[in-house]
């Protein structure tokens, strides 16, 4: 039997083996396969990345901004060669389907894209005599050593969401991946390294709870970027900023759509499937209640029937719709939570529980399953379930159905499908979540504009990508200049020799 591959680091440019004593398995969700172990690195490793990222920083911040740009022009060309292994190592170690996988490393591409731009959007201003003889202007800069921590459930995509803008603004940076899932974010730092960034500007540590306090903590690291629970992030927010740095946390959700009656039926049931079902529900903007308005509550049997046709299987059959949930514990707690909601009286009409997959009989699969009647002081409203359990709620009329949305402490995103444009501009005005969409389930923006989540699902003033993105990742100098008037006899006299 050939020895389980062991994740390394990478520090300075190269790959570097862990010398900690504490490896954790890397489980294929699907087959209970061991595929890796990753390290929780040391924290002498964690100070040499970053004594490293130290180092880095003032040559790679007096790099050319073109220079800078070019690496990520280099390194969109590499995602996209390399889409389809960095699909394949999501599949196996997260679970999800291939299409969605690629799907997945296509939202992280669009980042990078953007990153590309920077030489615009670090622009600074400036006023000549704004005081007689007096000129004011703005430098935007770097701010050094950097940090990223993200979630297991997008191992390409969050990433991406964070080193990109931040080196190509000019900082060095540490990324700390999920340690359920860490090989296709290693490979994505390898190929940034394949595409030009020097040795130190972006290096990579493993770790858990400890590495991610060692990271809040550490006197070197100006800025740290979280995305995960809420509870992991509002602790890591007030550890990070108690220390003196920059942080910003994108949290937990408990999504909302909206259907109303006049909606194109079609369209809006079969969007909310893959918005609900869709990897498994594993998504911080999976929509998890289905808010039906007046004659729309009539289509839930519809919506049931077609749930329940919904395939499931291992992430590498490419006509699953939905595959495994991450880990055994992940599957029992989605679980539990079925149980609870029916002892506290939602009506059960679709149960995924049990759900078996021929050839994969020890995979972590939980099928679409569906709660109507649901009220919000269940805890399966209460508590978001991070897998494919959507909760529906009717109500008579859209101000009904806003204010119930409004009373929910979260606000990631929120949708409603109509064909009224009028009931769309009241929901968007008068909706309080900070990422709208409308006839679309998912309101994830494209990367030019910023993640703009609110309330308990954002801690920080500014979110990722987009403007916020580059104003999060600098800093923001502004010179007040005089410069006294010199003039300069010129001799005008024409010699006659």
């Amino acid at each position: 039997m050939s020895a389980v591959p062991r994740v390394p680091l990478l520090i300075g440019g190269k790959l570097v083996q862990s010398k900690t004593s504490e490896w954790r398995d890397v489980v294929n969700p699907a087959t209970q396969e061991v595929v890796a172990q990753v390290p929780f690195a040391t924290r002498e490793e964690l100070d040499l990345a970053v004594a490293d990222s130290k180092r880095a920083f003032q040559a790679w911040r007096n790099t050319s901004q073109s220079a800078r740009v070019r690496v990520m022009l280099n390194l969109q060309k590499l995602v996209r060669d390399n889409t389809a292994r960095l699909a394949e190592l999501i599949t196996q170690e997260h679970g999800k389907t291939l299409p969605d996988a690629e799907g997945e490393v296509g939202r992280g591409l669009e980042v990078i894209e953007h990153a590309c731009s920077m030489a615009t959007l670090q622009l600074g201003e400036y006023a000549e005599n704004a005081a007689t003889g007096i000129d004011v202007y703005t430098l935007i800069q770097p701010l050094g050593v950097c940090a990223g921590i993200t979630a297991f459930n997008f191992p390409i995509m969050l990433p991406s969401f964070m080193f990109p803008v931040a080196v190509t603004a000019g900082n060095t940076f540490i990324l700390k991946p999920s340690e359920q899932d860490p090989s296709s974010s290693l490979l994505l730092a390898q190929l940034a390294l394949e595409a030009g960034l020097p040795p130190g500007v972006l290096n990579v540590v493993h770790g858990g709870p400890d590495m991610a306090n060692a990271i809040c903590d550490h006197p070197d690291i100006k800025a740290l970027s979280f995305i995960g629970s809420t509870h992991v992030g509002t602790h890591i927010y007030r550890r990070a900023s108690e220390a003196g740095k920059r942080c910003q946390a994108m949290m937990g959700a408990k999504n909302h759509s909206i259907v109303m009656p006049d909606a194109d039926r079609e369209a809006a049931l079969n969007q909310l499937l893959g918005a609900s079902f869709g990897a498994a529900g594993q998504r911080c903007m999976a929509i998890s209640v289905a808010v039906l308005v007046g004659e729309a509550r009539d289509w839930l049997p519809d919506f049931v029937e077609r749930a329940r046709k919904l395939k499931v299987s291992a992430g590498v059959d490419r006509g699953a719709d939905l595959g495994p949930l991450v880990s055994p514990n992940a599957r029992k707690r989605v679980e539990a939570l079925i149980e609870q909601g029916t002892k506290e009286g939602a009506e059960l009409v679709l149960d995924g529980r049990g759900i078996e997959v021929a050839g994969y009989a020890q995979g972590n699969f939980v099928g679409p399953t569906v709660f109507n009647n649901v009220t919000a002081d269940m805890a399966i409203y209460k508590e978001e379930v991070f897998g494919p359990v959507l909760c529906v709620v009717g109500v008579d009329t859209l101000e009904e159905a806003v204010e119930f949305i409004n009373r929910n402490p979260n606000g990631n995103g929120v949708s409603i499908f109509t064909q009224d444009g009028g009931a769309a501009r009241y929901f968007q005005n008068n909706i309080d979540v900070g990422q709208v969409g409308i006839n679309l389930p998912i309101p994830v923006p494209v990367a030019w504009f910023s993640f703009t989540g609110s309330r308990a699902s954002k801690l920080g003033d500014l979110g990722p990508n987009g403007k916020q993105a580059v104003l999060f990742w600098t800093q923001t100098k502004t010179v007040t200049a005089r410069w006294a008037a010199h003039h300069k006899e010129v001799n005008t006299t024409i010699s006659m020799k």
